[in-house]
């Protein structure tokens, strides 16, 4: 199975062209459960990107976190219903008195479902993490990190479940103190998401997935040097920087008047249409039903060698 999360920047209301939509489904049809961050209240190009995919295709989306920090936005999952299916819980993250963020809850308020892809079975939450400026800011972002991943922790110890985080983090390093705060409370990252940024310049690593399993040791869901992981760039295919004089009849008049019309198109125009953050994925192994049946054997073996009884001939 094929897991994915993308950042979809200001994913409203008929702001993308058709040809934009069709390129994010595309992309989109090639992984089997999706995390998106940045989806608006007003969800027209959410829908329409659900009917491109196909009817075997599903979502299920949050409300709209209210207040400036919320930034009108919403989170939403796809998945193909024909490798995923959900387990009938959804709900928003929601944290006790005693575990606020400075008195606060979250800013974005992080959006938890449970899933089932083969034998695989998981929660799996998507987050939006508060980015912040100045001293206060990026203590409030550090605090959100860790508070969330305490949180999951201690659900997923209590309920003997794996949960998986993902999404948006704004953690510009992998070796800085917004991974260590997730990491110091029970998650952990493949080798091979910690390799890829996921903005376009290709420098900082704000979105990640993380893992924090309940399951057999025989159980190992990404092995690196089967599974694979990466951040996919869609410049690369699309909208790619020599490509900019096709798309001035499209572009803000007042915008390209002002001249440096490929800087225009390169830092904003492409990226209302596509994302400001780069596509990052993993690939998990979901198929355990050797191992699930090695443990049954061994659960349910005999305590003591079987009797063997030798049948009498009466005459």
């Amino acid at each position: 199975m094929s897991r994915y999360w993308r950042n979809i920047r200001a994913f409203g209301k008929d702001s993308r062209t058709k040809e934009s939509l069709y390129y994010i489904s595309e992309i989109l049809s090639r992984f089997d459960l999706i995390a998106i961050q940045e989806v608006r209240d007003q969800r027209q190009e959410l829908e329409k990107v659900v009917s491109i995919l196909g009817k075997n295709w599903s979502h299920i989306a949050t409300d709209t976190t209210e207040g400036a920090p919320g930034n009108g936005e919403c989170i939403a999952f796809l998945y193909d219903t024909n490798k995923v299916t959900f387990k009938n819980m959804a709900g928003e993250i929601v944290l006790p008195k005693d575990g606020l963020i400075d008195e606060l809850q979250f800013a974005r308020t992080p959006f938890c479902v449970s899933f089932q892809a083969g034998w695989f079975k998981f929660n799996i939450a998507t987050v939006h993490i508060y980015y912040g400026s100045g001293k206060e800011g990026l203590a409030r972002r550090e605090k959100e990190i860790a508070c969330l991943a305490k949180f999951l922790t201690k659900r997923a110890t209590k309920e003997d479940t794996n949960y998986v985080v993902l999404g948006d983090f704004n953690i510009p390093k992998v070796d800085d103190r917004y991974m260590n705060a997730l990491e110091e409370n029970g998650f952990h990252f493949p080798a091979p998401i910690k390799e890829h940024p996921t903005d376009l310049g290709e420098t900082n690593h704000y979105d990640q997935i993380a893992f924090n399993l309940h399951m057999s040791d025989t159980m190992q869901i990404f092995d690196e040097k089967v599974q694979r992981a990466g951040a996919f760039n869609f410049t690369k295919s699309v909208y790619n920087e020599n490509d900019f004089e096709a798309y001035i009849p499209l572009m803000d008049a007042r915008q390209v008047e002002k001249g440096n019309v490929q800087d225009y198109f390169r830092k904003t125009w492409r990226t209302f249409q596509m994302s400001d953050h780069l596509t990052l994925w993993v690939e998990l192994k979901v198929d355990f039903s050797g191992q699930y049946l090695e443990n049954l054997k061994k659960q349910y073996a005999p305590i003591a060698p079987p009797i063997h009884i030798k049948p009498v001939l009466c005459t």
